[in-house]
C-alpha cells in the first residue's frame, strides 16, 4: 500500500458529511438545517463540507410542477448563501440543488462553492426512478477541480453505481470524490450493511481514491432513507460513518488526500497502470451491439 514517503508533508484535510433531515418544499427550514451543520463542521476543522442531494428543496416531489416551483438558478439564492458561509468560515461547500436550467429544463445538480463563489456545477447524469419524470439528465463528466491544492471531483448518488463513471475522475487524478446522495432505504438481509456503502468502499479501493458520500434522513412522503453517510479512505475503509442510521449527524474525518496519488497495491501492482483498456472495448461499445 502507500509508502510513508508518499504522504510526507501532507497535512490531513478534514472532510465533513452533513447528514440532514430534509423536507420537500421547506426551503427555509432546509437552509437553516444546512447552515447549522456547516457551522458545526467548520467548528471541528472541516474545510470541505458535503451536503445531501437536493439539500435545498427536498426530494420527494409530487410532480415536475412542484419541482419547478422549488427550483433556482445557479448562481442563485442558495449558492449565494453558501458563498457567504464559505467566505466567513473558509470552507468549500458541495451541496445538492434543484436547478432551473432555463428553457424549462430542470436538473438534479451539485454545486461546488468556496470563498471565490461557484467553482463548478455537476448535473446528475444517471437519474434514479421517478427522477426521470422531473429532471433532464446531465451530459457532462464529473468535474475535477483544485480545492486548496488537492483534486476534488463531484457526482451524485446513483452515479456511484456505474464503475465506468467513477473511473473517469480517478483517471483525471481526483484524490477525493464527493457525492451528495439520497439513498432510499430498500430491503436488505438482516445484519447486512447497506449495499450503497459497500459499493462506495469498493469504488474507493479499486480506484485508490477517497470518497465522501453524504446521505440524508427523515421520512418524506412515505420514503425512508438509509442514513448511511460515509467517508472512505483510498484503501476502501470507512474513516467515519457507514452504518444505517435514522439520526442527523455531522461526520468528519481527517483525510491525507495525497495517499490517493499512490495507486500501488503491491510491489508489482498499480490499479491504474495494470488496466488493459484495449481488452475492454466491448464494455464501451455494448450499446451498439445488435
Amino acid at each position: 500500500m502507500t509508502s510513508p514517503s508518499a504522504v510526507d508533508g501532507d497535512p490531513a484535510t478534514v472532510v465533513a458529511c452533513c447528514q440532514l433531515a430534509l423536507q420537500v418544499g421547506d426551503l427555509e427550514g432546509n437552509r437553516a438545517r444546512a447552515d447549522a451543520a456547516i457551522e458545526q463542521a467548520a467548528a471541528t476543522g472541516a474545510t470541505i463540507v458535503v451536503l445531501p442531494e437536493l439539500a435545498t428543496s427536498g426530494y420527494a416531489f409530487m410532480d415536475a410542477d412542484q419541482a419547478r416551483a422549488l427550483a433556482e438558478p445557479v448562481p442563485g439564492p442558495s449558492t449565494d448563501h453558501w458563498h457567504e458561509l464559505a467566505e466567513r468560515l473558509d470552507v468549500t461547500v458541495i451541496g445538492g440543488i434543484c436547478e432551473d436550467g432555463g428553457d424549462g429544463a430542470l436538473f438534479n445538480t451539485a454545486a461546488v462553492v468556496n470563498r471565490d463563489g461557484v467553482r463548478a456545477i455537476y448535473r446528475k447524469v444517471h437519474l434514479w426512478d421517478r427522477e426521470k419524470l422531473v429532471f433532464t439528465p446531465g451530459d457532462q463528466p464529473p468535474p475535477v477541480l483544485d480545492v486548496d491544492g488537492h483534486l476534488v471531483a463531484v457526482m451524485i448518488c446513483y452515479d456511484l453505481e456505474f464503475p465506468e463513471w467513477v473511473r473517469l475522475p480517478a483517471l483525471a487524478g481526483a484524490q477525493l470524490l464527493c457525492a451528495p446522495a439520497n439513498w432510499p432505504d430498500l430491503p436488505r438481509p438482516t445484519g447486512e450493511r447497506p449495499a450503497e456503502v459497500v459499493r462506495v468502499q469498493a469504488s474507493a479501493a479499486i480506484n485508490r481514491m477517497f470518497i465522501a458520500a453524504c446521505d440524508r434522513v427523515g421520512p418524506e412522503r412515505g420514503v425512508d432513507w438509509v442514513g448511511g453517510s460515509v467517508i472512505v479512505d483510498a484503501d476502501g475503509w470507512p474513516l467515519a460513518g457507514g452504518s444505517a442510521s435514522t439520526t442527523t449527524q455531522v461526520l468528519t474525518a481527517p483525510c491525507r488526500l495525497n495517499e490517493a496519488r499512490d495507486k500501488t497495491i503491491s510491489d508489482h501492482n498499480d490499479v491504474i497502470t495494470d488496466r488493459r483498456p484495449s481488452l475492454y472495448t466491448s464494455v464501451i461499445t455494448q450499446e451498439d451491439a445488435p
